[in-house]
């Protein structure tokens, strides 16, 4: 629970900090800017998935997880794998620029690439921290770290009215995060080493990671590589800006996972007793109210959310913020689930399902974009969702994680909410139906 509470109270404050470094430079810089880092950010990300070989899932789980020569060998697995993706990343720059026809892209994604460099060198001692749930000065450095970010990122918006504070507050990030890392978290410094058992180890669960965090880029950000090349750059900017708004809950309810369920599984298995099964049962309970109620009242407040926050060129994010919130409930509901594979290092099934999810997420959008542009691709998303509940029932019974009254329950009141927040935002809704 106090993990819980740290965690919530560091990504809430986290989030916070975002929407207000947002708020000062939606007005120093203009839509195509965040239409332009937008893009960026999906492609840094899909770098960072597409090579991501599970070595924090790996250290958590593992019985080696405080083994300094595995710790070692994995963060030596860390650096290659950061140089790789910062030549990866220059590599592409040019290619990428010309599939958006944004020349800008043939430079800005170079540079942004060296945070993913830099995140290489990471110690793992921030994993350790995870491991055992010693969150409070591991929330301490993150939140320190973003603030650094969001200072510069907002001072050279106002020096230079340019994408590139924004470029520039990242690498920056990156590098306060690793130095707040290395000075501030208790633990031995890690050096480079190879032990054959240790990266046996280390690939041999990571191989379905790789392939599980390939599937969950397409599950996660394929709305914005379509929409990108749907939308002109403004409007897919004012997308990003109504999306990041609506997914403020799930995204919290996915790091609390990460950072609390994985431990809790681990340690309490539900297959193991009753007693395992009734004490997780009550924590996705009180989880799923907190990550429900969070999402409705974002869904029925989206268009309000808008008009008092931003000025009148992002108007149209209103109607964004309802329906990208409202479809991602059937996600929600679902969302204590997904660690439990991990976390009785099963993670083949963590696969399958994460490759479920991607094929029906990439055809439900190109099918609602068809049928009807912009709006039709959320509510494919919601769809989608829907559609892979039998694959997370599949991987969840295998490890007696299953909770039917959990779902039933909250699959009444997500319906619910959607229903209210679509009846109270229909004249934003139906504007957006018709772009």
């Amino acid at each position: 629970m106090r993990s819980s509470i740290l965690t919530l109270g560091g990504y809430g404050t986290s989030q916070a900090l975002r929407l207000a470094s947002n708020l000062i430079l939606t007005r120093l810089l203009f839509p195509e800017a965040f239409g332009l880092m937008a893009l960026v950010a999906v492609i840094m990300q899909g770098l960072a998935m597409f090579s991501d070989v599970g070595v924090s899932p790996a250290i958590m789980q593992s019985k080696r997880g405080d083994d300094q020569k595995f710790l070692d060998t994995a963060w030596t697995i860390q650096v290659i794998r950061g140089a790789l993706l910062w030549a990866f990343a220059c590599a592409i720059a040019v290619p990428v620029s010309k599939i958006y026809d944004e020349p800008l892209l043939a430079w800005i994604l170079p540079c942004a690439g060296i945070s993913l460099f830099i995140a290489g060198f990471n110690p793992t001692r921030m994993d350790t921290a995870n491991r055992h749930l010693l969150l409070g000065r591991l929330t301490g450095l993150d939140l320190l770290a973003q603030i650094v970010g969001l200072l510069v990122a907002v001072f050279l918006a106002w020096v230079l009215h340019s994408v590139w504070a924004l470029v520039i507050s990242g690498v920056a990030s990156a590098v306060v995060l690793l130095v707040l890392y290395s000075l501030f978290l208790p633990g031995p410094s890690n050096r480079f080493q190879w032990e054959p058992e240790a990266a046996q180890e280390l690939i041999g669960f990571g191989k379905w990671i790789f392939l599980s965090t390939i599937c969950g880029f397409l599950f996660m950000q394929s709305d914005k590589l379509l929409l990108g090349k749907y939308l002109p750059l403004d409007q897919f900017g004012i997308y990003n800006i109504g999306f990041f708004l609506a997914s403020f809950p799930i995204l919290m309810g996915g790091f609390m996972t990460r950072k609390v369920l994985i431990p809790v599984y681990r340690e309490r298995p539900p297959a193991d007793s009753a007693e395992n099964f009734r004490k997780l049962q009550k924590m996705r309970f009180l989880l799923t109210a907190a990550m429900l109620g969070l999402t409705g009242a974002v869904s029925v407040s989206g268009v309000l959310l808008i008009d008092l926050l931003y000025d009148p060129r992002y108007f149209m994010a209103g109607a964004v913020v309802v329906l990208v919130a409202a479809m991602q409930i059937p996600q929600v509901v679902v969302l204590t689930y997904e660690q439990a594979a991990l976390a009785a290092g099963d993670s083949r099934r963590f696969f399958v399902l994460s490759a479920a999810r991607a094929v029906l997420t990439v055809a439900c959008l190109l099918a609602g974009l068809g049928w009807g542009g912009l709006f039709g691709a959320l509510v494919g998303v919601g769809v989608a969702g829907i559609a892979a509940y039998p694959f997370v029932v599949w991987m969840a019974r295998h490890v007696g994680a299953w909770d039917p009254a959990h779902d039933i329950v909250y699959g009444l009141v997500g319906v619910g909410i959607i229903a209210f927040a679509v009846w109270v935002n229909a004249g934003a809704l139906a504007d957006l139906a018709a772009l």
